[in-house]
């Protein structure tokens, strides 16, 4: 039995880092070496010098989408909508913050309402929008607002959270997340070129950040713990390099928690992957400490929430022992911690 409270920190709350750093490259970077169980201070901006020339590095290009809806009872009373996942034309799965019936409307603008047509055991619930297709979309994205963590307190999401809570690689075409890959955001443009230019191979996988990124764990026993489902992509010409990264015996270097995910399951379905030309799933893989790595060798993460199933994805790579030293460590040097904030990678 593993216990939740197994994977506890306190964190003082000004360490919450409240707003990005300018440039997204000068955050700090904790260095695990997880084999001499050894911990250094370094920056961002180092990446190239500190990673292999033959690493394979692999983001998350999937885009944030507005997913905050602030609307209001014919009575008047205020109600949130958290969208999380659209389940077909006009009916989404998202989290609501507030009392309301079901079929009770909710008015979002003049030009669109909402009723919910189910409440699930998860807290989730089925919306129902009044606009279908194109209508729909072009409303809630002029509605919306940056779906920010709720630990980030600076009040309504602005234009400077619009774009910084966004990676600089994000696709348009796949804008589907109601959160951030978060470790993705520390890289600039400018660090971009300077990994390539030491000929580190970059590559681009999809996976939209959804509920099994960021729902909290209530069972005591995380073994009993079920991850919801996201959605995930990885083409076949990347699917390809990755594969012979691994026959080669060179690093793959996950930027995030959401890739390292993605490519542990693209690594326990790889006769599922064998049969599509583009790897293509919905994943509820939770990894926790003794799971088996089979692709990554090295992660790039923010530091995460006490807890989470991201702290014990991390824990599973480097060992509990080892985070939780690395965590006492950042503490106590005042590392930024959570979206906005600094970094480590493990190694």
């Amino acid at each position: 039995m593993l216990k939740k409270s197994e994977f506890d920190y306190s964190l003082p709350s000004e360490l919450i880092a409240q707003k990005p750093i300018f440039p997204r490259h000068q955050a700090r970077l904790l260095l695990v070496d997880k084999k001499r169980k050894n911990l250094k201070d370094d920056n961002v901006f180092n990446l190239d010098k500190i990673l292999r020339k033959d690493d394979l590095l692999v983001l998350n290009d999937t885009k944030v989408f507005p997913a905050r809806l602030q609307g209001k009872k014919i009575s008047g009373g205020k109600i949130e909508i958290f969208l999380l996942k659209e389940i077909k034309d006009y009916v989404w799965q998202a989290l609501i913050k507030g009392k309301i019936d079901l079929n009770q409307e909710i008015v979002l603008s003049d030009n669109l309402y909402a009723i919910v047509t189910r409440k699930d055991k998860d807290s989730t619930c089925l919306v129902k929008f009044s606009l279908k297709g194109d209508l729909l979309n072009k409303e809630l994205k002029k509605i919306g607002q940056t779906p920010l963590p709720p630990y980030i307190k600076h009040g309504k999401a602005d234009k400077n959270d619009k774009t910084r809570y966004q990676t600089v690689f994000a696709n348009k075409k796949h804008e589907q997340s109601v959160a951030a890959p978060t470790a993705g955001l520390h890289f600039s443009q400018e660090l971009i070129d300077k990994i390539e230019k030491q000929k580190i191979e970059i590559v681009k996988i999809t996976l939209h950040v959804g509920l099994g990124t960021f729902a909290p764990i209530k069972t005591d026993n995380i073994l009993n713990h079920k991850m919801h489902k996201e959605r995930m992509i990885i083409k076949k010409d990347t699917k390809d390099k990755i594969l012979q990264a691994k026959k080669d015996k060179r690093r793959v270097v996950a930027v995030g928690t959401t890739v390292c995910r993605a490519l542990e399951t693209l690594g326990r379905d790889l006769k599922l992957a064998g049969k599509q030309q583009d790897f293509s799933a919905e994943t509820d893989i939770f990894i926790y400490p003794g799971f088996k790595f089979k692709i990554s060798d090295v992660l790039l993460t923010n530091f995460h929430l006490p807890q989470s199933s991201l702290l014990m994805l991390v824990s599973a790579l480097a060992g509990k022992d080892l985070i939780m030293s690395a965590y006492k460590r950042a503490i106590e040097k005042k590392y930024r911690f959570y979206s906005y904030g600094d970094a480590m990678l493990i190694y």
